[in-house]
């Protein structure tokens, strides 16, 4: 199964600039360094919620929940990033019942699969 209605997904600037690409966020640094070393910056953030998006539309979702913020999706697999490497990501993405538009909380990387 993939994220439903992922054409229409929602990452907002501010988990961008805010969250994954901040060098001084608590929990986002670290995360900002791993999307920063392949090419991923501030001054162009969009590159990564449009990788985001295209990460979560062409990957499977590998576990949904329900939640008190709707139910969520964990998608994992590859993201193409600005410096050609091929990342290996998970992002997690909320979906209400009133909305049913998937909305970008998180995304953090993977280990590499061997094989």
């Amino acid at each position: 199964m993939n994220l439903p209605n992922a054409n229409a997904a929602e990452v907002p600037e501010n988990k961008i600039v805010g969250y994954l690409l901040s060098t001084t966020h608590t929990s986002g640094k670290s995360k900002a360094a791993f999307f920063g070393k392949h090419g991923f910056d501030v001054t162009n953030w969009q590159a990564l919620a449009q990788a985001l998006r295209e990460h979560a539309r062409e990957n499977p979702v590998l576990q949904t929940d329900e939640t008190a913020f709707g139910r969520r999706y964990i998608v994992d697999g590859t993201l193409l990033a600005p410096d050609g490497t091929i990342l290996n990501v998970r992002s997690v993405w909320f979906i209400t019942a009133e909305t049913m538009i998937p909305r970008f909380a998180t995304a953090h990387p993977l280990k590499r699969k061997d094989g």
